[in-house]
């Protein structure tokens, strides 16, 4: 008999998946192109907003989101961006990245989410922005957030890579804010090996990230399908413009090859939402009467979650025991995205872990295991058991 192994994500392509790379490496064409464009139109339709655009990963839609509103509202260096105390690195990464500084706001117990509640006593005259994250699959609690934003001024990005396709009251992640950041990283959603997209409607800041994924250049001349024009002046000016560099940009390009991965599996999107709540909602059950030791992310009626990975903490003392035992028996599991006690931030912040006690339990408690559509029902039980094994014990 084969040894289960509940892994955190996994992939299994399709023929669908398979026989639509092919097409793009049959058409010799890997720079952005037809197939590129075709994703992002279906992906920001998905999400409720006129413009996407792909990348080479969420960390580098991240980034130049940052940078294109720094460089739009002429912001300085040393300015500061709100982030939660519990995200992945790359959330608050970006912001040092882009010669800002990071301010952190402690998450809500319950949701593990940013703590809007705790967020206008972060804010100075030197705040620019806030960048919520919709956390494991869960939106955040967008409308106090919008509000507080529009009360000083802020400007808003959702880092939503962990979370596609939900809802918070009826409209969906990503086209809350200025721009949204999602992952097409292994284990998410959609899996284009690697990949991110930014979605946003404004027109201004779309021609900007566009121009900042391509080393800066002058948005006349983006594709290569760009010069192709039948009127002459308008010719003229792109071939004088094609080697243009209007700002400082990165090389943070993906392929055709992504993009035809990702526009194969966003045809199956809504049976691989379907399967994730259906993982957790069999997780739920199976795990409830060990409520006593186990807290779970709770999902709040006005918004849908959506489960990209499952959250629990251990209510009563170090997790350390319980994981171990978990992955001696090949339920692999990681940590609750710690991020204040990581090694290079408490060089750089020094140790702040005490200023933030909700995330500090969970970087003490907290830590996720896989929810993903390919789990059987075998491989949801066989985790179920295991843990009550744990406790028995």
């Amino acid at each position: 008999m084969e040894r289960i192994y509940i892994g955190v994500g996994d992939l299994q392509l399709t023929r669908e998946d398979k026989d639509a790379v092919n097409k793009v490496l049959d058409s010799n064409r890997l720079s952005y192109g037809p197939v590129s464009k075709e994703f992002e139109r279906e992906f920001a339709k998905f999400h409720d907003s006129k413009f996407a655009i792909f990348t080479n990963s969420g960390t580098s839609s991240l980034h130049i989101a940052l940078a294109a509103l720094k460089e739009k509202y002429n912001w300085e260096s040393g300015d500061e961006v709100i982030v939660p105390a519990v995200t992945f690195i790359a959330t608050s990464n970006v912001v040092l990245h882009n010669n800002m500084m990071p301010v952190f706001v402690d998450v809500e117990e319950n949701t593990f989410n940013i703590d809007p509640q705790k967020i206008e006593e972060a804010i100075t005259s030197k705040t620019r922005a806030i960048i919520p994250v919709h956390l494991l699959g869960l939106p955040a609690d967008m409308d106090p957030i919008l509000k507080i934003a529009k009360k000083y001024n802020l400007h808003v990005i959702e880092d939503s890579a962990e979370t596609m396709f939900a809802k918070y009251k009826g409209k969906t992640v990503g086209s809350f804010g200025d721009i949204g950041c999602f992952s097409t990283y292994i284990a998410h959603y959609i899996v284009t090996g690697v990949g991110g997209l930014n979605t946003t409607s404004d027109p201004q800041i779309a021609t900007m990230l566009r121009s900042l994924m391509n080393h800066g250049r002058d948005s006349i001349y983006i594709s290569i399908d760009d010069d192709n024009i039948d009127d002459e002046e308008k010719f003229k000016e792109v071939i004088s413009k094609r080697f243009k560099f209007v700002t400082l940009g990165h090389s943070f390009r993906s392929t055709e090859i992504e993009a035809a991965l990702g526009l194969s599996q966003l045809k199956r999107k809504d049976q691989i939402i379907t399967r994730r709540k259906y993982v957790a909602a069999r997780y739920l059950k199976g795990l409830e009467d060990l409520s006593e030791h186990l807290q779970f992310q709770q999902t709040p009626l006005d918004r849908e979650n959506v489960y990209m990975l499952f959250g629990i903490v251990l209510k009563d003392g170090d997790k350390t025991e319980l994981i171990n035992y978990l992955e001696e028996n090949n339920i692999e599991t990681r940590d609750l995205l710690p991020l204040l006690n990581q090694p290079v931030y408490k060089r750089i912040f020094g140790d702040k872990e005490n200023d933030y006690p909700v995330a500090k339990k969970l970087n003490r408690s907290g830590f996720y295991i896989g929810c993903h559509q390919y789990l059987s029902d075998e491989d949801i039980d066989y985790v179920i058991n295991k843990f009550h094994q744990f406790f028995k014990r």
